[in-house]
């Protein structure tokens, strides 16, 4: 499979992004790619850096303008799309939502993010309601893919459900980055923690990982602190956690990238973590932490 990603800055208006994220969509589709996974929240600047009610009003309906802008773009290109919009389900509820469309413009499925960050500059808590539709990879034409999104890609045990539904691949669009007040041994530490923890997930389930996440300086609306310095980075790991591509760490970048699941197979018969699993023995797991 030749899997396309999307690392790019956010531009304004919105109409004006979503057609430069529509542009580079076909640049990745004229390189052949068959599945192409655009970074978290890609359709506006990330507005969590602030607690603004106003910011609601960017949440859509699904279905939507903006799932029937990129079902067509699916469609016109041929391409299985990953995509992350900010979710309107009701008044009052909301959701950071990756929605995959199929090569014919259907949407092949839905993942609303399970796993909601406060910190500061990512007041997510503020916007978005937890998922309720649970680890479930997504059926489509080049496979089951399982995606998550940015937070999420920080727990092993939502990777290994993944897995364990049969996922063929991990997806994690992202946006994380620096914030300023961060001192330059810190930031590495945490760019570092960020690409080992998913390589990880791909060791573990013998699993190809791809993340992709936005790049580019985005100011703090309320000048509160001094911005996020989204750090790019953007990868694909094999099921060795062997990388197979990396963005760069600052500037824009379009990529296809070749993978092969059955390889992942071979890997699986070679490292055979899941027979070896004790899974007699993990009921333990589901509590918030063991006391006793």
């Amino acid at each position: 499979m030749k899997v396309g990603i999307v690392q790019q800055s956010i531009i304004l208006p919105i109409e004006q992004n979503m057609l430069k994220i529509r542009e580079n969509i076909a640049s990745c589709a004229s390189h052949g790619a068959q599945l192409v996974v655009l970074q978290e929240l890609h359709n506006t600047p990330y507005f969590c850096q602030t607690e603004d009610t106003a910011m609601f009003d960017l949440a859509e309906p699904i279905p939507g303008p903006s799932t029937e802008f990129y079902s067509a773009v699916a469609r016109d290109m041929g391409v299985v799309l990953v995509t992350s919009l900010f979710e309107r389900r009701a008044a009052g509820l909301y959701h950071n939502t990756a929605v995959v469309f199929d090569a014919d413009g259907s949407i092949a499925g839905m993942y609303r993010k399970m796993h909601i960050p406060d910190d500061p500059a990512y007041y997510e808590k503020f916007y978005f309601t937890p998922g309720d539709l649970g680890f479930e990879p997504i059926d489509t034409s080049v496979g089951r893919l399982g995606v998550m999104v940015c937070w999420d890609q920080w727990y092993p045990e939502a990777a290994r459900l993944m897995a364990l539904r049969g996922a063929d691949i991990l997806i994690y669009p992202t946006a994380i980055g620096w914030e300023s007040t961060d001192s330059d041994e810190e930031k590495q530490r945490q760019h570092t923690a960020w690409e080992t923890v998913q390589r990880g997930h791909a060791v573990a389930n013998g699993i190809y990982v791809v993340a992709v996440n936005r790049v580019s300086y985005e100011p703090d609306p309320s000048g509160a602190t001094g911005g996020i310095q989204f750090w790019g980075g953007s990868f694909v790991a094999g099921p060795q956690g062997e990388l197979r591509f990396k963005a760069s760490d600052t500037k824009e970048e379009n990529a296809v990238v070749d993978i092969d699941i059955e390889h992942a197979e071979d890997v699986r018969r070679i490292w055979p973590f899941m027979r070896d699993r004790r899974i007699d023995c993990y009921s333990n797991i589901n509590k918030r932490f063991i006391d006793d």
